[in-house]
């Protein structure tokens, strides 16, 4: 099981390497499409490396709900436990 700021790191990887997104920009207030600017196409990649890092399963229904970083920081590690 990942800290949260494990998890927090993890997804700024992940942002990083599928959306350009700097490390430093990665914060728990940020949304993924207004602040990040992550579209449709490439959230669906964070997610799929999401669950491969972490080791847990996001339902597309569930996608929807992880507007910001801090709810998918959140979900991950509720899902973990």
């Amino acid at each position: 099981m990942s800290s949260n700021d494990e998890i927090r790191a993890g997804l700024a990887e992940i942002l990083e390497e599928i959306a350009d997104v700097s490390k430093d920009d990665v914060a728990d207030d940020k949304s993924f499409t207004d602040d990040l600017d992550v579209d449709s196409l490439s959230m669906v990649e964070v997610v799929v490396a999401a669950e491969e890092k972490f080791g847990v399963k996001i339902p597309d229904d569930d996608v929807q709900g992880l507007k910001t970083v801090g709810d998918a920081v959140n979900y991950i590690s509720q899902a973990q436990a």
